[in-house]
C-alpha cells in the first residue's frame, strides 16, 4: 500500500516538475526569469524550458501599446484662469528588463509624470489658446514624457488631451465674449453689404450716365450730320438750279421768259396783298406800275415787237 502512495506521488511529482518545466510564452508578451532572485534571462514569445524551483517567471509585461486614462486635475493659465484637464497617454514596454527593474509601477509614474508635464505646459498659455494649441501641447507632453521615461524602458507614443474645462464663471465669461464677437461680425458683414451696394448702385447709376451721355452724344451727331446732309442736298440742288436757270438764260429770248415770269410773280402777290387786306393801297403814279411793267417786259414792248418783225 505505502508502495502505490509512493508511486502516485513520484507520478505527481514528476508532473508537476513537468508543468514547471514548460512556460509558453504569448505572442507580443515578455516574460523576466530570475534564478535564485537574480535576473537570468528574458523569454520572448513560444515555447521555453525553465528549471522548477531554482528558476521563477519574476515579470510578465505586454508588448503591445498601452493606454492609461489620465484623471482630471485643475490647471492655471499664463491668464491665471483655472481649467480642468485630462487626457490619454499611449505608451509600450520597449525594454522589459528596464520596465521590471527600472521603477516599480512604471504605469503609475508615467500618469503622474503626464500630470505634471500637462499643468506646466497649460501654463505658459493663455486661456485662449489652450484651446487652439492642443496640438502643440500634446507634443510637448509626448516629448518630455518620453524622456523622461527613457530609463524606465518605456516609449509614449502619444498624448491626446481629452476636455479642457472652465469653471462656470470664466463660461459665462467666455460666452457673452463670443457672442459680443458674432454681433461684432454680423454688424461688420452688414456694413459691408451695404457698402458693395452702394458702389454697385454708384457703379450701375455712372453706367447709366454714361450710356445716356453716349447716346445723346451720338444722337446729336446724327442730326448735325443729317442736317448738314439736308443743307449740302439743298446746296446741290439750288447750285442746280441757279445752273439751270443760267443755263436757259442764255438760250434765245430767255431774258424774256424770265421777264415775265417775274411780272407774273410780282402781279400775284400785289392781287393777294389787296385781296387779303381791308384797306387797299395804291401806288399813288399808277404810271410806275406801267414803267416797272415796262422794264420788266422790255421784250413785249411796242419797239420790241417792232424790231422783232
Amino acid at each position: 500500500m505505502f508502495s502505490v502512495i509512493l508511486t502516485y506521488a513520484i507520478a505527481l511529482f514528476v508532473i508537476i516538475v513537468f508543468f514547471k518545466l514548460i512556460r509558453i510564452v504569448p505572442e507580443q508578451e515578455s516574460y523576466i526569469i530570475e534564478q535564485f532572485g537574480k535576473y537570468r534571462k528574458t523569454l520572448g514569445s513560444g515555447l521555453h524550458l525553465v528549471i522548477p524551483f531554482v528558476q521563477r517567471v519574476a515579470y510578465k509585461h505586454s508588448l503591445k501599446e498601452d493606454v492609461i486614462d489620465v484623471d482630471p486635475q485643475v490647471c492655471i493659465t499664463n491668464d491665471n484662469v483655472q481649467v480642468t484637464v485630462d487626457g490619454i497617454l499611449y505608451l509600450k514596454v520597449v525594454d522589459p528588463v528596464k520596465a521590471s527593474y527600472g521603477i516599480d509601477n512604471y504605469k503609475y509614474a508615467t500618469a503622474q509624470l503626464a500630470k505634471t508635464t500637462m499643468r506646466s505646459a497649460i501654463g505658459k498659455l493663455e486661456l485662449d489658446r489652450t484651446f487652439s494649441e492642443r496640438e502643440e501641447v500634446n507634443d510637448n507632453i509626448v516629448k518630455a514624457v518620453d524622456e523622461a521615461s527613457d530609463p524606465w524602458g518605456i516609449k509614449v507614443t502619444r498624448y491626446e488631451i481629452k476636455d479642457i474645462t472652465p469653471t462656470e464663471t470664466i463660461e459665462q465669461a467666455m460666452e457673452q465674449q463670443m457672442r459680443a464677437e458674432r454681433e461684432k461680425r454680423a454688424e461688420i458683414l452688414s456694413s459691408e453689404g451695404d457698402k458693395e451696394s452702394r458702389i454697385n448702385s454708384s457703379k450701375g447709376e455712372r453706367e447709366e450716365a454714361i450710356n445716356i451721355s453716349k447716346g445723346e452724344r451720338m444722337r446729336r451727331i446724327n442730326v448735325a450730320e443729317g442736317e448738314a446732309k439736308a443743307i449740302e442736298i439743298l446746296a446741290q440742288a439750288t447750285s442746280e438750279g441757279l445752273r439751270e436757270v443760267a443755263s436757259a438764260l442764255q438760250e434765245p429770248k430767255g431774258k424774256t421768259a424770265m421777264s415775265i415770269r417775274l411780272a407774273e410773280q410780282y402781279i400775284e402777290q400785289m392781287g393777294e396783298i389787296l385781296k387779303n387786306s381791308q384797306v387797299s393801297v395804291l401806288p399813288s403814279d399808277i404810271a410806275n406800275v406801267k414803267g416797272l411793267l415796262q422794264a420788266l417786259l422790255p421784250a413785249v414792248s411796242p419797239r420790241s415787237e417792232g424790231g422783232a418783225e
